[in-house]
């Protein structure tokens, strides 16, 4: 009986041995691919910033203007050109299209309200037209 439990225990400690030294190398591999990421992550971003720093040199004011002025037969702006707001046209009339819709459909008639006593009373303590009418 002695034996087969140093025989279990020995096998228990070699499967023990085997999975640590798996989970080891795994992890060592996960590192790896953690460290080619962010290289992968640390160029794309090299290239971005290349990328950026073109386009602040192609976009530049003085180039753009040189290739305009080449480039292009444009006058120079004059001051009749201006428009001052004295000429510009009248804004066109409010159209109100939800009243016309209502309107369409017939449901754009003023309703009747209580006037006078009725209105007065039922505000201030809720009297109805029956409660509001004498006994007689």
């Amino acid at each position: 009986m002695l034996r087969i439990l140093n025989v279990l225990a020995v096998a228990a400690l070699i499967g023990s041995a085997v999975y640590a030294y798996s989970v080891k190398y795994e992890t060592i591999l996960y590192g790896e691919q953690i460290i080619k990421t962010r290289h992968l992550i640390a160029q794309e971003q090299d290239g971005i910033d290349k990328l950026e720093a073109e386009w602040a040199i192609l976009t530049r004011p003085d180039r753009l203007a040189s290739l305009a002025d080449h480039g292009l037969s444009l006058q120079k702006l004059s001051l009749d050109q201006i428009v001052q707001p004295a000429d510009l046209p009248d804004p066109p009339p409010k159209v109100d299209s939800i009243g016309r819709k209502l309107d369409a459909l017939g449901l754009g008639e003023p309703t009747a309200t209580p006037s006078g006593e009725r209105a007065a009373g039922a505000a201030a303590g809720g009297a109805t037209p029956s409660s509001a009418t004498p006994a007689r």
